[in-house]
């Protein structure tokens, strides 16, 4: 079960998103489709909410969201190149005007010193708008709380776009 808090963040996402008639898709690598779950937890989502990519791997970066595969060797799946390409791509395949992209380290392994676990970059695309970026850096506080922290940092993003 998600925390109140998230849930609270995704009812408010959603009743922005509909009140400017916009629709949203996500596209999820480290928090494997937990904003999708948060915004579909709401009553009444799929008036907003239109689909979500969960492309943990790399070739499901690349075949679903089109992110360009020199984008992944020059950076890494974890970066903002490839959290923009994320939510750009999504935004390109979906008839939907808002997308929101997580990618990053969960942990407990992975990490490196340049990238280490619990370091997240989440990127929001909005048509005719310019894609916003964050990265996070969480620390190697466990799995699931970087994934839940993950969520969060993605929902209060796209209320900034909003």
């Amino acid at each position: 079960m998600l925390p109140p808090e998230l849930l609270k963040l995704a009812e408010d996402v959603l009743a922005r998103a509909r009140a400017q008639g916009l629709h949203i898709a996500t596209a999820e690598s480290c928090t494997g489709g937990l904003i999708g779950a948060a915004l579909t937890e709401i009553p009444g989502s799929s008036d907003v909410f239109e689909r979500g990519f969960i492309v943990y791997s790399n070739r499901a970066k690349t075949g679903l969201l089109g992110v360009r595969e020199d984008l992944i060797d020059k950076n890494g799946a974890v970066s903002e190149a490839v959290a923009r390409g994320m939510a750009e791509g999504a935004l390109q395949r979906s008839p939907v005007e808002l997308a929101i992209a997580v990618t990053g380290i969960a942990g407990p392994g992975g990490g490196t010193t340049a990238k280490p676990v619990g370091l997240v970059h989440i990127a929001a695309a909005r048509r005719d708008h310019a894609t916003l970026h964050e990265a996070h850096s969480f620390g190697d506080i466990g799995r699931e709380r970087i994934r839940l922290l993950s969520v969060e940092a993605a929902l209060l993003l796209v209320l900034r776009l909003l």
